[in-house]
């Protein structure tokens, strides 16, 4: 079947790809198949079950390069689950009575679209799966095309997800600045909190980045200008257990000689552990449309530096989060080029009419292809077995400790 019209839609939240990875479907298919009609839904399912979109006209394509230039998404983001109905009729997103997946459904087809790019995680990609399966079930054919981002790089079978390294560099840099701060007060501790429900390769990738920085800085110890001060002191992710007391008696050595600490924390390490004592205590819990526990709102990080701050006798604490100013930024030129090549492969896939998820596949050797719907999961752990990550770990002085109950 010609394929005649494709859509294109970001979902979930955002990762230094969005732009660059619509800017680069636009300019592969202007360039091998001009004839094809593009449209964008905007924000995500909100904009599919509105039927709101935006034409992607000859002046767009013309200057789809610039795109590469900016984060966020051009065509809006938002996070609604089409299976949440609940939500979705409270959001005004469709009627009540009415299945989400079936508004979408028509307006697929009022729109006659062929093939829908969907630009997201895991759900955003497996909801659009469905649809594709609801559709044919429907006698009406639509190829969905994914491409994998999200900066917790977490996506079976998904080797790197698209964004997820210039989020880790963006987040290295922005704690370069934070770091100065331990000059403002005796006995400082910084805590890092870095995005990463389920994973804590973002984390450990930000932590590697940050102390490449601090390989090319020449040191002023004469003036008290030292390495220790800014190095990090410990790296915390959600796949290893956090013992507490252990790492306060050797972070308390660490406060005694060098004056202050710096700690690396994935905002899903110990969230476990911090819901089971909110619920214990008769707190709400509060979830996004997913089920998710919205972390932002528990504050891991703050949670951390209550429980070390008395026992390594820090005398200021100040907890910092890099995820916005890391998931907001432009794509890097070693995400652009992997946002090209897969572009390449996911316009290829829909011009034969092949659905399914594009990246590197960890099955395959990291080759790009389109990895099948049913292999696409999230939740994938980072793997502390790796021998960079053990070497960070030793290179700081922090013992490997035992894998988490919950990985």
């Amino acid at each position: 079947m010609a394929i005649k019209k494709v859509a294109l839609l970001t979902a979930g939240g955002l990762a230094p790809c969005l732009s660059s990875a619509v800017g680069a479907l636009i300019s592969q298919y202007s360039q091998i198949a001009p004839e094809v009609e593009l449209i964008a839904y905007r924000n995500g399912y909100q904009g599919l079950l509105l039927g709101d979109t935006v034409s992607i006209t000859p002046q767009i394509r013309a200057k789809a390069d610039l795109l590469h230039n900016f984060g966020g998404s051009p065509i809006g983001n938002s996070r609604v689950k089409l299976t949440n109905v609940d939500d979705c009729v409270a959001r005004g997103l469709v009627p009540p009575g009415s299945d989400p997946r079936q508004v979408a459904a028509a307006q697929l087809i009022a729109d006659g679209v062929d093939v829908l790019h969907t630009i997201g995680g895991d759900d955003t990609n497996t909801a659009a799966a469905d649809l594709a399966n609801f559709l044919e079930q429907n006698n009406y054919h639509l190829a969905v095309v994914g491409l994998p981002k999200t900066i917790d790089n977490d996506i079976y079978p998904i080797a790197q997800s698209l964004g997820a390294w210039t989020a880790a560099d963006e987040g290295a840099r922005h704690f370069s600045n934070v770091v100065s701060e331990h000059t403002s007060n005796t006995r400082m501790l910084i805590v890092h909190e870095v995005m990463g429900r389920h994973s804590g390769w973002l984390t450990a990738a930000t932590a590697l980045s940050y102390r490449s920085m601090l390989d090319e800085i020449t040191w002023l110890p004469e003036f008290g200008l030292t390495r220790n001060h800014r190095d990090i002191h410990a790296v915390f992710v959600p796949e290893l257990e956090i013992d507490i007391a252990d790492e306060a008696s050797r972070l308390s050595n660490v406060m005694d000689q060098v004056g202050n600490v710096n700690i690396f924390l994935s905002e899903g390490a110990g969230v476990d552990s911090i819901v089971e004592k909110m619920r214990s205590s008769g707190e709400a819990i509060p979830l996004d449309p997913f089920g998710h526990v919205k972390i932002d709102k528990i504050n891991p990080g703050e949670w951390f530096a209550n429980q070390f701050a008395p026992m390594i006798k820090a005398e200021k604490v100040l907890v910092q989060k890099s995820g916005y100013f890391a998931r907001s930024a432009p794509a890097n030129a070693a995400d652009r080029k992997l946002i090209q090549d897969c572009a390449v492969v996911a316009v290829q896939a829909a011009l034969a009419g092949i659905s399914g998820l594009v990246g590197p596949d960890d099955d395959q050797g990291g080759l790009i292809r389109v990895c099948e719907f049913q292999r696409v999961a999230g939740g994938k752990p980072f793997d502390t077995e790796q021998i960079w990550f053990e070497q960070l770990l030793s290179q700081i002085g922090q013992p490997k400790g035992k894998p988490a109950k919950t990985h």
